[in-house]
């Protein structure tokens, strides 16, 4: 079932210079702490004067949509999944 969140997270960012990009590594929510399997999506969405970087993510068969504020640099937890059906 997925589940809209918006609550603050905690991200580890590795940036891999071979591949020019920064991808979520690990993420602690609910005192519980995720390593990242897979990111599946990646984009970059203005709103106003900051630009969000959003990335979708699994770690252990749960799917996250994390959400990046570079104006703030906080990270926000915008949906959680689990791959059921609703």
């Amino acid at each position: 079932m997925r589940e809209t969140v918006r609550e603050k997270v905690s991200v580890v960012l590795v940036y891999d210079r071979a591949k020019g990009r920064a991808a979520p590594a690990r993420l602690r929510w609910n005192g519980r702490e995720y390593t990242v399997d897979e990111v599946g999506f990646h984009h970059a969405v203005r709103e106003g004067r900051a630009l969000h970087h959003v990335y979708s993510v699994t770690a252990n068969g749960t799917f996250f949509k994390l959400d990046l504020d570079t104006e703030t640099l906080h990270w926000t937890l915008r949906e959680v999944s689990d791959g059921l059906p609703d």
